[in-house]
């Protein structure tokens, strides 16, 4: 299979991009890897003979870009969005290296919609932006100069979905993420299971339930997985109730 058919679920978002060229270079960043679906989240200049100048012959990534004026515009319908950013973040999300932010994206692209998020030039993501995605992800530069033009980073990031793709298609089948409404109902089990063993008081059950939701959500969980966990909560129960 062509890699780039396991890309139609991916897309570039670029955030507040400010000079032209930096979106011409990054459509054909984008291009010479495979991917095409570009979207631009309030451009300063665009369109623009600049941009398409410096995007040579990947004129085609630009002319069905789609221009946003928010985030979650850009963003609907994913599933699944990591920031790149180079500035370290207080944030409780997961850190990537570009690798493994393709690894994770390739994934859930399989079933969902996914992006990559990159921000302006100059100011790179803001908190609230870094914040509607579910991962983070840094190119681990020199520490002494780890300032990265947009379209090298961009780059970067294609190359390696680009490589993942060859690991992923080469093996088993991707696993389709699980529902909301089935996680949902997985919490409901276990907070209930945790109840009757009487591990948590329900009048006092503290911050348990909030931090198990960050596990299990930090795993992004599949189908299968939920599936296997609410089984064994029914299995424990059964063997709690014979032994009454």
């Amino acid at each position: 299979m062509n890699a780039t058919e396991d890309f139609k679920n991916i897309r570039i978002v670029l955030c507040g991009t400010s000079h032209p060229g930096n979106i011409g270079s990054a459509a054909r960043a984008m291009r010479t890897m495979g991917l095409t679906q570009l979207m631009l989240v309030n451009p300063e200049r665009f369109p623009d003979p600049q941009a398409n100048w410096m995007a040579s012959h990947a004129t085609g990534v630009l002319e069905s870009a789609k221009v946003c004026s928010t985030l979650d515009e850009a963003l609907l319908g994913a599933g699944f969005a990591v920031a790149c950013t180079a500035r370290s973040r207080e944030l409780s999300l997961p850190l990537l290296d570009p690798r493994q932010a393709a690894g994770e994206l390739l994934r859930v692209a399989a079933t969902a919609p996914v992006a990559l998020v990159f921000g302006n030039e100059t100011a790179g993501l803001s908190n609230d932006e870094v914040g509607r995605c579910h991962r983070i992800a840094s190119i681990p530069a020199d520490p002494a100069y780890s300032s990265l033009n947009l379209a090298a980073a961009v780059q970067v990031f294609c190359y390696e979905l680009r490589m993942a793709a060859g690991a992923v298609l080469a093996g088993e089948k991707p696993q389709v993420p699980a529902a909301h409404e089935d996680v949902e109902r997985f919490y409901a089990s276990l907070e209930q299971s945790l109840v009757e063993t009487g591990f948590i008081d329900p009048e006092y059950p503290k911050k348990l339930m909030p931090r198990m939701r960050r596990l299990f959500n930090r795993a992004v969980l599949e189908v299968e997985e939920v599936n296997i966990l609410r089984g064994i909560l029914k299995a424990l129960t059964r063997s709690s109730e014979k032994y009454k």
